[in-house]
């Protein structure tokens, strides 16, 4: 921690509220522990003391017709990041193509928020895209690649991301119904998963986001 920070007070700045001043509101959305201790979780203000079930039905009132897949077949660190992004823009579900098992820690607690579903293969995660009928749409650097900063997205599709390094499987290369580049400037040939992730998400919400109120 800087001095900066010391001497502004920075590091005795509360997260959230605290205990529930005068009488307890009504309803079955309240959380009686949340109400009686506080509400320090990173929520919006306006789910401030509410349960945990009760925000994910109120999401899902709400959700937008866009999911996210990412492939996890080496246990990649940026897929609790991506989560986390997808939380933001209220997607409709998240999904994890090949381990089941994701490291949590980026994603913040926000996975509790999403429906997060897994496809043990690739033709399992293509099979359920069909029935739902919902484009695939890859992200990454293939030849074939069309820029994101000028596509129309589908209202309703699922973005599929690699995991960092090897990117997208062929499988879903060949699955997809477009792949899509994000322009870069610099040296570097390639963006972090999660990164890019937040990009192409912020790119959709640009065409079909609802506005906020």
């Amino acid at each position: 921690m800087t001095t900066e920070h010391r001497e502004s007070g920075w590091e005795d700045r509360e997260v959230g509220v605290g205990p529930w001043q005068g009488d307890w509101p009504e309803g079955d959305h309240w959380d009686p522990t949340l109400l009686a201790e506080g509400d320090r979780r990173n929520v919006a203000d306006h789910y401030r003391y509410w349960t945990v079930e009760a925000i994910v039905a109120d999401l899902d009132t709400k959700r937008h017709p866009l999911h996210i897949a990412i492939e996890n077949w080496q246990h990649d660190f940026n897929i609790g990041t991506v989560v986390r992004t997808a939380n933001a823009f209220n997607v409709a579900g998240v999904h994890i193509i090949g381990r089941r098992r994701w490291n949590r820690r980026g994603a913040m607690v926000t996975d509790k928020y999403m429906h997060v579903h897994h496809h043990p293969t690739v033709e399992d995660f293509v099979n359920w895209a069909n029935a739902e009928s919902l484009p695939i749409l890859g992200v990454d650097l293939f030849p074939d690649s069309v820029p994101i900063e000028t596509f129309e997205f589908p209202e309703s599709c699922v973005m599929v991301f690699g995991q960092e390094g090897p990117g997208l499987s062929e499988e879903i290369h060949e699955a997809a119904e477009a792949t899509l580049s994000i322009a870069q400037y610099g040296s570097t040939r390639s963006i972090n998963a999660g990164s890019a992730a937040g990009i192409a998400m912020h790119c959709w919400i640009r065409q079909h986001g609802a506005a906020v109120r």
